[in-house]
């Protein structure tokens, strides 16, 4: 506890109620932590009050929090700025979300005669530079394309001064470079093509395809047919370029896109930049998951656009974040222009913003060995079921019978989206005397459920799940959540229930259902758990079954009971094992004479 707080308190006490930004400090004055508020002396107040509800985030900076400086300011929006730029200046321990601008790419376009256009990481080169970008993919694929398209060279020799002195490459006989290496094009034309090349790469197709194709009528009416040819070409190119990207880029005048995706020790943002109606940059990024009630998309937003200047017309997001009309504000004083911030219901907006999340959704795949669609699943699952977060480690279980005979169930497990068979259970019914699927779901439940109580049993018994699914509907659901109240225990629960042609339908809760039809990820991802699920108790019940089956051919055998029935399946295990045994074996085994063993292994023989 910090030994400053009484005097912290006192202070506070007298703190004005304007907005404002506030900045605590450390004993040695360094800062730890800025912030921003509509009334200071209520949000300071919040830090700083008896027995606070603070996450560990918080509780870690209040802990080191020696003293704090306050700004006064004329209003919220005031505020949002002075916060961003103190952020920024400061850079406080409690308060960074993203790392310094570091590693930006550039498309360069030498100062040469005969200019070329490479990606590069910096801007120590002279020539003229495009950029920065965020993207090294993007940049190096923009240079690829471009050098394609226009066919430029990418060789290493030097013009005019290599003009002639051997034969040109194999791009120039694929049709991919223009040959400069013979010495036939002129510089003017060359820097032509380098220009309506940049235009491409700043405007996209349709403003560079309406150019050439002015330059092309001029250069066929004054009878340059042989510019005319290449013109024609170079526009069937960039057309041919264009329609390949319409899957990403077509309908997108203006935009940024973030796309969130959690996956259970952070949150993986991307951010695909449209400009001029094509894809123009992609940033993606790690942070820590968000304490609870803290809106990470609005501090990620003031972090990322604040002193941009090369903002667009609109932000395509998931969700209106808490401080929405002041980060509006602030990028409209930044831009010069209005920006709209958006969340879509339908249409290619849509579509884009799905885009992005599964390009977060790999990235957070990547960082965690997982494949982007399980990311994806588990997330949608979790919010699907208004949980927390994503359930990381999921039971379901299932009951099996024949009619009230060889009564089981069985319990899998499903870890990161990914079956985790080692920790699979299965159950005998003990209890329920006929079949009764909701006595028998309560009591694998109760008898698994004491060993988290008890904290008894190997590592997977005394682990807590972060959701228990039932093969069932809301009756199961309700026949076993007052267990989990009994015992004090805060496990999400629910149902999987199928249709009549015994294929999952939806997620039943107490109440109702969920439908999961929309959420291809997610239904697959259930659909695999119901599936394991059954078929792993059905497969227990059968071998339970023919075990039973086969006891009672033992049974028929005089001398034999089901104690002794008992110890040859504890000692062999299987039919094929006590078919191995000699009349010997199995007289030592179950503890009868020699006489009875003898008829015992006729028996086993024939059956």
């Amino acid at each position: 506890m910090n030994p400053r707080l009484p005097y912290l308190r006192e202070k506070t006490a007298k703190l004005t109620t304007s907005p404002g930004v506030y900045i605590m400090r450390k004993k040695d004055s360094s800062i730890i932590y800025i912030g921003k508020a509509k009334n200071l002396h209520n949000r300071v107040s919040s830090y700083f009050r008896e027995n606070p509800d603070h996450t560990p985030k918080v509780a870690a900076m209040v802990s080191n929090v020696y003293d704090y400086d306050f700004i006064v300011t004329d209003s919220e929006y005031e505020a949002l700025l002075l916060e961003c730029s103190l952020i920024k200046q400061h850079k406080p321990k409690y308060n960074i979300l993203l790392k310094d601008d570091k590693g930006y790419h550039y498309i360069r376009i030498s100062d040469e005669e005969y200019p070329r256009i490479t990606n590069e990481k910096n801007t120590k080169q002279s020539g003229r530079f495009l950029g920065p970008y965020t993207s090294g993919a993007i940049t190096k694929e923009a240079v690829n394309e471009v050098n394609r398209v226009f066919m430029l060279p990418t060789c290493r020799r030097k013009f005019p001064q290599d003009f002639g002195k051997s034969r040109p490459c194999l791009n120039y006989h694929i049709k991919q470079c223009m040959g400069v290496c013979r010495g036939r094009i002129s510089a003017e034309d060359y820097r032509s093509a380098v220009e309506q090349a940049i235009e491409f790469i700043k405007s996209g197709s349709a403003q560079s395809v309406e150019r050439m194709e002015e330059e092309m009528n001029r250069a066929a009416e004054e009878l340059d047919f042989e510019k005319a040819a290449m013109l024609r070409d170079r526009i069937i190119a960039v057309k041919k370029a264009s329609e390949k990207q319409k899957i990403i880029n077509s309908g997108v005048d203006s935009a940024d896109v973030i796309g969130v995706a959690e996956f259970y020790d952070g949150l993986y943002l991307s951010v695909l930049m449209y400009r001029e109606n094509r894809l123009f940059d992609k940033a993606v990024f790690e942070l820590p998951l968000p304490d609870n009630g803290e809106d990470i998309l609005s501090q990620f937003m003031l972090q990322f656009y604040y002193k941009r200047t090369d903002l667009p017309h609109s932000v395509i997001v998931d969700h209106v974040s808490e401080d929405s009309e002041l980060i509006a504000e602030m990028l409209e004083g930044q831009a010069g222009h209005k920006v709209k911030l958006h969340v879509p219901q339908k249409g290619r907006q849509l579509e884009l913003l799905r885009l992005a999340k599964n390009n977060s959704a790999e990235y957070a795949a990547l960082k965690n060995d997982r494949t982007g669609r399980e990311v994806i699943a588990l997330e949608q699952l979790g919010r699907s079921l208004g949980l927390a977060k994503p359930p990381r480690y999921i039971e379901a279980y299932d009951i099996s019978n024949l009619s009230s005979e060889s009564m089981v169930a069985g319990m899998v497990v499903f870890e990161d989206g990914r079956p985790l068979k080692k920790a699979y259970k299965r159950f005998t019914i003990k209890e329920q005397e006929f079949q009764n699927d909701y006595g028998s779901m309560r009591e694998v439940i109760k008898r698994r459920l004491m060993h988290i109580v008890s904290g008894e049993g190997d590592e997977f018994f005394t682990r807590t799940p972060d959701l228990i699914l039932l093969d069932g509907g809301k009756g199961h659901v309700n026949a076993v959540a007052p267990l989990l109240r009994e015992l004090g225990l805060d496990i999400p629960l629910f149902g999987m229930v199928k249709d009549d042609k015994h294929r999952t339908r939806a997620i039943a809760a107490g109440g109702g259902e969920i439908q999961i039809n929309d959420l291809k990820a997610v239904f697959d991802l259930v659909t695999r758990i119901q599936d394991e699920v059954h078929r792993y108790s059905v497969s227990f019940m059968h071998s339970r079954h023919k075990k039973k089956t086969y006891s009672s051919e033992l049974l028929k055998v005089r001398g034999i009971g089901e104690k002794k029935a008992a110890k040859l399946f504890m000692k062999y295990k299987t039919k094929a094992n006590l078919c191995k045994a000699t009349p010997e074996e199995l007289a030592a085994a179950a503890g009868v004479s020699i006489e009875t063993a003898r008829e015992l292994w006729k028996v086993i023989q024939e059956i």
